[in-house]
């Protein structure tokens, strides 16, 4: 698909770049492309792994080993291939590589076998979200591939270890270490409600951002704890915010919202309470965190809350990570270049529900 995608920008005349984790595995696919593109090759220089066509078009390949490997250059295309391998994967796309792409509006497609939740997971979740609209992403795993014998896949099945197969061959995302929250898949069962259930009682748990991050609205259902509708978004203006909490707040009759008082958390909260809203004020310390963030994981351990098939969610989970400090506590957060909005969200409406049965009336 790769090749594909290359030879298809090049063939129309385009500059073309391909990237490679090391020069070792840069190799294979020179080879390939020369040899394919030597009827129609006007220069073809080893030394810079650059190949002119006839048409005007080239291709220029590059080992990531030198992270800033291409600085300068303008692109209309490029492939990463075997990306989750690339050491400075995040300073190469971000600083160097997206930049190459922008006189020429190019476009790049990232591909890779999956390596735990690195910087290639976190490009791969750009297109699973309803946000990130120019991405998209797509996965294949070794059994759709025509030509590995089936026998061998089945045999690679008993004899490997199961993360190892899952990674490997079925081409999923693991976190080997440091993760939170287990039986998530299992608990993310659910599509979103288009209204609220007669006799159903309903609260929320909302973490508030200001601008980079999201505010996060996660509605739950107290009786059957399941969850029943969560809002995103970011870059509102604070009286766009405001309306949105108290149209959901008034759209599912809610019992009560539970809203961080932490940064612009407290004016939202006085204002929604001007309006008779049912807010109670949830304060985030280290402590207050680590308590919402266990008695959340317990609850997904026990099979005791359902959640929405969320994609932005449900990843959001699987990479959250927990690191012991000194004094024997738990700090918790998101990967660097990664949010926890869903998961604060979820787990201040979880502890509103499991915590303040008096809500429930």
């Amino acid at each position: 698909m790769e090749r594909n995608y290359a030879c298809e920008g090049i063939l129309a005349g385009e500059p073309v770049a391909w990237y490679e984790p090391e020069y070792k595995s840069l190799v294979e696919n020179w080879s390939w492309f020369t040899e394919k593109l030597y009827p129609i090759t006007r220069r073809k220089s080893e030394v810079e792994h650059r190949i002119d066509l006839t048409n005007g078009g080239y291709l220029e390949m590059w080992s990531l080993q030198d992270k800033d490997a291409s600085r300068g250059r303008h692109y209309k295309r490029v492939v990463i291939n075997e990306a989750a391998k690339v050491p400075a994967l995040d300073y190469s796309w971000n600083a160097v590589i997206r930049v190459t792409l922008a006189d020429l509006r190019g476009s790049a497609m990232i591909g890779s076998t999956p390596k735990g939740l690195n910087f290639f997971w976190q490009l791969y979740k750009k297109g699973d979200d309803k946000l990130e609209p120019e991405w998209a992403c797509f996965t294949k795993t070794t059994y759709d591939n025509p030509y590995i014998p089936r026998d061998e896949l089945e045999d690679m099945r008993r004899s490997l270890p199961e993360i190892i197969f899952q990674q490997e061959i079925l081409a999923q995302f693991i976190n080997m270490e440091g993760s939170v929250f287990r039986r998530v898949q299992e608990a993310a069962r659910l599509q979103p409600l288009a209204a609220p259930l007669p006799g159903h009682q309903y609260i929320a748990g909302v973490d508030v951002a200001a601008s980079v991050d999201f505010t996060v609205l996660s509605v739950m259902d107290a009786g059957s704890k399941e969850m029943v509708f969560m809002d995103r978004f970011n870059r509102v203006d604070y009286n766009v915010l405001i309306d949105r909490l108290d149209a959901a707040y008034k759209r599912w009759n809610m019992t009560a919202m539970k809203i961080e008082a932490n940064s612009i958390g407290q004016p939202v909260i006085d204002n929604l309470v001007s309006r008779g809203i049912h807010v109670i004020p949830f304060t985030t310390t280290a402590a207050t965190k680590q308590v919402i963030i266990q008695n959340l994981q317990a609850a997904f351990e026990n099979g005791q809350i359902a959640i929405l098939n969320d994609p932005v969610l449900v990843g959001e989970l699987l990479s959250f990570e927990a690191k012991r400090n000194a004094s024997g506590s738990f700090s918790y957060s998101a990967p660097e270049g990664l949010h926890d909005d869903c998961v604060l969200s979820l787990s201040i409406a979880w502890d509103a529900i499991y915590n303040r049965p008096w809500l429930i009336s």
